[in-house]
């Protein structure tokens, strides 16, 4: 099974565009209607779409952490800082996770990039 991103408002579009290109199945935010919503309730938009929610935003991290705190299950986040990954690295390890993980390695918990 394939996993299927949830990509945040703060992404860059040009990530969201590459992974299309290769196949891999994008929602975005602003297309869900959910542009300017808090971030509990992205968590929970994405959760309720089966989604792995892709952020470059430091506050999901916070939200993250709490949610594992609190035992509050999410389909799992996968964060890239904007400074520490160009687009290109972005697109590449995420195609890597939508072809090769499964969603039960990703759920309540948070995966980094750059690999």
């Amino acid at each position: 099974m394939s996993i299927a991103f949830y990509m945040d408002e703060n992404v860059h579009r040009g990530i969201s565009n590459g992974l299309r290109i290769r196949g891999v199945d994008v929602v975005t935010v602003q297309e869900d209607g959910y542009a300017g919503c808090g971030d509990p309730i992205i968590f929970d938009r994405a959760t309720e779409l089966e989604r792995v929610l892709f952020s470059q935003d430091d506050d999901f991290l916070a939200e993250a952490n709490r949610r594992q705190q609190e035992r509050i299950k999410f389909f799992g986040v996968v964060y890239a800082h904007k400074l520490s990954v160009s687009v290109g690295d972005c697109v590449r390890d995420l195609e890597i996770i939508a072809k090769a993980a499964y969603p039960e390695e990703l759920a309540n918990r948070v995966q980094y990039l750059p690999f």
